[in-house]
């Protein structure tokens, strides 16, 4: 197995869940306790997001372009940035490195498509929801997006950052998600893209009816599969 490379710490708590994942993986393929080959560049979660805010989105670039490098020099095959939102920076990182560069939003589609699914509601920072960088990318693989409506994305973005980003899990919290997912729903959505990296968390697929989409799952297993 090669050395994936993680630019982490956008939020530890999705950074866990990486880890896990891919450890789980290589367990299951390899057996005999074998564990995944993970470098892992933890950036700074309060210097991230208080750069988001400010909307200086060419120094986030710079900061996962550094990280980026220092993983490739440390023997990575393969980067993922760990963290929806963040691959607002996707191309500064490209530019910078050599190794693939694995989109989160393209191993989501990829998923969306294998399930033969059109319409989709995505969810995650409004960062994440308004702006076109993740959108676009979904729509190029002929994939319908549908965002909620103003109030409900404030307050799932207000929920990433209170509680998620901090590994909080509230039982009100989930069901305002569940009834956002739900009004979607009756709108003819078949799926839905859990596009923050902690969502996992608070939303899993027996709590709705249709397919969801855990972007972290779905970033790490195509990123092990490109390891092996």
């Amino acid at each position: 197995m090669k050395k994936i490379g993680l630019i982490g710490g956008i939020t530890p708590q999705s950074t866990i869940m990486y880890y896990q994942v891919l450890n789980d993986l290589a367990q299951q393929k390899y057996g005999g306790g074998h564990t995944a080959k993970v470098l892992v560049n933890s950036v700074d979660f309060g210097e991230i997001s208080a750069l988001q805010v400010a909307g200086k989105w060419d120094v986030l670039g710079n900061i996962m372009a550094n990280a980026a490098i220092s993983l490739e020099r440390a023997g990575a095959s393969c980067i993922i940035i760990c963290a929806n939102t963040m691959h607002l920076c996707v191309d500064a990182v490209k530019n910078k490195v050599s190794v693939p560069i694995i989109h989160i939003a393209e191993a989501t589609a990829e998923a969306i498509i294998e399930k033969q699914l059109k319409k989709i509601l995505l969810l995650g920072t409004k960062y994440t929801m308004e702006k076109k960088f993740y959108t676009d990318v979904l729509k190029s693989f002929g994939i319908e997006v549908v965002i909620p409506n103003e109030e409900d994305r404030d307050v799932v973005h207000q929920i990433i950052y209170d509680e998620l980003a901090k590994g909080i899990i509230n039982k009100k919290s989930k069901e305002t998600y569940l009834a956002i997912i739900k009004k979607a729903q009756a709108k003819g959505v078949e799926g839905v893209v859990l596009g923050c990296t902690e969502i996992p968390l608070l939303v899993k697929q027996e709590d709705v009816l249709i397919p969801i989409f855990d972007t972290t799952t779905i970033h790490a297993i195509k990123a092990f599969n490109l390891s092996v």
